[in-house]
């Protein structure tokens, strides 16, 4: 291939080698979505039409054959279902960037990593000490979480006034965040255990595990089994979404044919192509079955020098950022604003959740990345300031997706608790997202890069 050629087409190429970038392009429109949904959410909860609003996501949908049936309600199919395919996608994403992307290096990944760690350890501890004598101490998880998509859209906002290293910052950020938000659902937002089920599920994952060593790269495959695999861990107690992270971490990571192979074998075939037709002809099935297969062939070499977790992730992305966060959203942020819920608002939970995203998120970030500066294990990159690490701490503080999926887990058996939290979630992300707009804002001219 000419260099001319290479240059020209570049922009794409670009997007392959580089993901990181579409993805916070991706998540940032995603954010602008959300805040339209949302605020529908909210005018349909409040309006003549709540009762419908409600009950629409009420309704049962069953999935069965005679002797087994999975019937649930049509937000629990959201949250259950769809919500897997999302941490599936997280699971990629994570996959990823611990191989070639930002975390795939300790010089890269400690400084989102320390960041992260700092902006789920100290809002969980500020919504603790509030909660510790009230019954709201399970919701502890709820200000750890940081709304990805949200956040982006909020740098999008600020246009070049932000620097693009700050925007895979944050990215970078969130996805550590999200394996903590992982670890968390897992570990302390599970109910009771059936063994049986989870050994079935444990075996299954055994068994993706192993197709990957056997470098079975057929997407097909590992899609059945992980659908077994998430009812599995429904059946389990552990909360299904974490089937969409196993699924990920068997996805096999390497491409079944190398770039060299790929460009080598295309060349030979694009050759073949070019001796043997006129490229203004229209391409004859009968007459030109050999140019035919050649073609196919090429396109084979393509999809194979690219590996099943990035086909995978670049199908997925626009699904996910465009469908399932922003239906999850619709279903979930509903809340009618009664003098009933908001008498809450002073409540241990409200206020928990407040001081954790909207002082906890900007002090943990801010605080952990300024000692590991000073002890020389992180430095902030170039263009970056302090200034930035303080907009993006209260940035991280709009929780909203995660925040209200673990709000929904921490308090199941509370349906009211869950009406304070996601009101606490909703003033917390707005005031947290406003602060950090204005300080980004507010931070420097625009970059003329």
């Amino acid at each position: 291939m000419k260099f001319s050629t290479f240059y020209r087409h570049r922009p794409l190429l670009f997007e392959i080698v580089n993901p990181l970038n579409k993805f916070v392009k991706t998540a940032a429109f995603s954010g602008i979505l959300l805040m339209a949904v949302t605020v529908l959410a909210l005018v349909l909860a409040n309006s003549p039409l709540s009762t419908a609003y409600f009950t629409f996501f009420q309704q049962y949908f069953t999935i069965g054959f005679a002797t087994f049936e999975i019937s649930k309600p049509l937000i629990l199919w959201i949250n259950d279902g769809l919500m897997a395919v999302f941490f599936f996608l997280v699971g990629l994403e994570i996959k990823r960037e611990t191989q070639i992307g930002e975390l795939s290096s300790f010089k890269t990944a400690a400084l989102p990593a320390f960041a992260a760690l700092g902006g789920m350890l100290v809002p969980a501890l500020f919504y603790a000490l509030i909660n510790r004598n009230s019954g709201g101490l399970h919701g502890w998880g709820i200000p750890m979480a940081t709304d990805i998509a949200f956040a982006l859209g909020v740098l999008i906002l600020l246009g070049k006034r932000v620097p693009l290293a700050l925007k895979l910052f944050l990215t970078a950020l969130a996805i550590v965040d999200d394996i903590g938000a992982v670890v968390v659902i897992a570990l302390f937002y599970t109910s009771q255990i059936a063994l049986d089920a989870l050994m079935v599920a444990g075996l299954l994952f055994a068994v993706l595990l192993v197709l990957n060593a056997m470098k079975i790269y057929r997407v097909p495959i590992y899609v059945i089994i992980g659908t077994l695999l998430w009812i599995a861990m429904l059946k389990s107690g552990v909360h299904a979404t974490v089937a969409g992270i196993l699924l990920a971490i068997a996805i096999p990571g390497r491409s079944k044919r190398s770039v060299e192979d790929c460009v080598a074998s295309n060349e030979a075939l694009l050759m073949r192509l070019k001796d043997n037709r006129d490229a203004d002809a229209v391409l004859d099935p009968k007459r030109d079955k050999k140019l035919i297969a050649a073609i196919y062939t090429i396109g084979d070499n393509c999809i194979h020098a690219v590996s099943p977790l990035l086909r995978i992730e670049h199908s997925l992305h626009a699904w996910v950022a465009y469908f399932i966060i922003p239906l999850f959203a619709f279903a979930n942020a509903g809340v009618i604003f009664n003098n009933s819920l908001l008498a809450e608002i002073g409540s241990p939970v409200s206020v928990g959740i407040f001081a954790g995203l909207v002082l906890g998120k900007p002090v943990g970030i801010t605080l952990f990345t300024y000692l590991a500066a000073q002890l020389k294990i992180v430095q902030l990159p170039i263009g970056i300031h302090w200034k930035h690490i303080i907009g993006v701490g209260f940035i991280g503080g709009i929780g909203f997706t995660m925040s209200i999926f673990i709000g929904n887990l921490a308090f199941a058996t509370h349906p009211h608790n869950i009406e304070i939290a996601k009101l606490g979630i909703l003033i917390s992300s707005l005031v947290a997202g406003i602060i950090g707009y204005l300080i980004l804002h507010s931070s420097g001219k625009k970059d003329k890069a």
